[in-house]
């Protein structure tokens, strides 16, 4: 009997700990799928930092690396420059991303950094109970922002598929979701494009990958989908932000 659907190799058997309806599992197996496709698993080294996302050294089955909160950039750079062979990646939340590590971000992407970015968006801080983040929808409701957030307190959210597409460094910056069959599809073509990115020696590529969080966002995982599709992806569109290597095609 032909085998039609199987567990990524570059993923562990051990039990995911996330809360039901969230998506941090879809990602990791595009993850997955893509070091399996470019067959890298071993020589892959995976950065993750405080968040969610803290205990992806027991689902991926090459090399893990823990980093400061925030600081996953910087320890890829380090790692990448060291051994320059290897395929370096982060998984990085936005509290952790587009917070505290924003700099370390910003200054890679600047640089072109030779690493892969995996940038999970889901609008909160997910692992510490729900504050918001810098990604959190004008009105938003928190932990931090029980009458929803304030812009003209706490600012407007920060886009950084947008931002980050106005350096001239990065090679390749797109952001995408995992809340329908067709999106989960188009994600990991976008997940494997970054990863191949980096094998071809291009430069620093980042994948925004818009994401739920049911349970601090107080919905259930099919409300939470619906979440996605009406107040998300509407505020932060899905898309190719910049593709140097696209663009010298076109001229």
């Amino acid at each position: 009997m032909a085998v039609v659907f199987q567990k990524p190799k570059a993923l562990t058997d051990a039990p995911l700990h996330y809360c039901p309806g969230c998506t941090h599992g879809i990602i990791h197996r595009l993850v997955a799928e893509a070091i399996d496709a470019l067959g890298v698993e071993g020589k892959a080294i995976g950065v993750a930092p405080v968040g969610c996302s803290v205990m992806a050294y027991d689902y991926f089955s090459c090399d893990m690396v823990e980093a400061a909160h925030g600081r996953a950039p910087a320890v890829a750079t380090g790692l990448k420059r060291a051994f320059p062979e290897n395929v370096i990646f982060t998984y990085q939340g936005d509290g952790d991303l587009a917070s505290i590590g924003m700099a370390e971000t910003v200054h890679a992407a600047a640089r072109n950094e030779n690493i892969t970015v995996i940038f999970v968006n889901n609008a909160i801080y997910g692992m510490t109970g729900g504050q918001m983040a810098p990604t959190s929808l004008p009105g938003q409701v928190t932990q931090t922002s029980p009458y929803g957030r304030d812009v003209t307190t706490a600012g407007y959210p920060i886009k950084v598929s947008e931002m980050l597409a106005t350096l001239d460094g990065p090679e390749y910056i797109e952001r995408v979701a995992v809340n329908s069959v067709k999106n989960v599809k188009a994600a990991g073509k976008a997940i494997l494009k970054a990863f191949k990115n980096q094998v071809e020696g291009k430069g620093f590529s980042l994948i925004e990958v818009v994401s739920t969080c049911p349970t601090n966002w107080g919905m259930t995982p099919n409300d939470a989908l619906k979440w996605v599709d009406e107040n998300m992806i509407p505020y932060y569109p899905l898309g190719v932000y910049k593709d140097k290597s696209a663009q010298k095609e076109e001229k």
